[in-house]
Parts: C-alpha cells; structure tokens; sequence
C-alpha cells in the first residue's frame, strides 16, 4: 500500500473534500495546496498523479492531529518525520482520533478483522523494546477500512 493509497483511504474515511485536506494540512505546512492534494488523491495512470512522500504524509498525520484535537498551547509545530513506518501512520491516527485501547478495537471491529490487545500493543511500543512488532500493512489497511465504516 503506497502514501497515497492511505491518504485515499483517509480521505474518503473522514468525507474531506481536496481543499479539506489542504487544510489540514496547512495546520504544519501552509505551502501545500488543493492542487497538492489533487494530485496526490488522483489514480496511478492518471497524467497529473504525483507519489506522496513519507514527509508529506506526516505532515497530514500531524495536521489532523492539531485538526481534531487542537494545537498544544506553546507547543511548536512538529517536525515532519523523513521515513514513516505503518507503526507511525497507526500510532498517528490514535492520537488525532483520541482512541484508547478499546476504541481501536472497536475500529478492527468494524472491518471485521480480529487483533489481540497484546498484539494491538506491540505495535505501540518502543522500537527495539522486548514486545515491539512491526504493524504489517495487513493490519493497517484493516485499520483504515474499518475507520471508513466507523467515521464514513
């Protein structure tokens, strides 16, 4: 599943229109434009589809955070990470979506998938630390589904 396939999923999970998306966006980067998120959103084959780049993404994951539950007072803008791993992108939407243990659950309900809280865990923790896994893109496609059914 490439970037721009998850901000497709995103997109259609939380109903935003391009300048939506823009929007959320502009919250950590304001250079970024409807045109951006167009040609982002668009298909492969389609002439004006550009890849999105982890830094990018990022930059839409920590949007949405400061969309859904404000800016910290005081805090600075976050830096936007270089690589994304799918552990990130899922640890991301928690935080924006102030999910708890349960709530993610309820989401991995919603599409039908079944993940263990230890498993559900492991993917919170640490790198590098004894109970970390790595969140197989699997699990966070499932995620996603399952929050376009949740929030759609």
């Amino acid at each position: 599943m490439t970037n721009n396939d998850i901000i497709r999923r995103l997109r259609y999970a939380f109903d935003y229109t391009n300048s939506q998306m823009a929007k959320v966006i502009g919250h950590v980067d304001s250079k970024i434009v409807t045109a951006n998120v167009r040609s982002w959103i668009n298909l492969p084959d389609d002439e004006f589809h550009q890849p999105l780049s982890d830094t990018d993404l990022c930059k839409f994951l920590d949007g949405l955070i400061i969309e859904k539950r404000g800016a910290r007072p005081g805090a600075a803008i976050p830096k936007p990470l270089q690589t994304l791993s799918s552990n990130e992108i899922l640890k991301k939407l928690r935080i924006a979506l102030e999910l708890r243990e349960e709530g993610m659950m309820e989401v991995f309900k919603n599409a039908g998938f079944v993940v263990t809280k230890a498993e559900l865990g492991s993917f919170f923790r640490k790198e590098g630390q004894r109970n970390y896994a790595e969140c197989p893109e699997q699990v966070l496609r499932k995620f996603l589904h399952g929050l376009g059914k949740t929030e759609g």
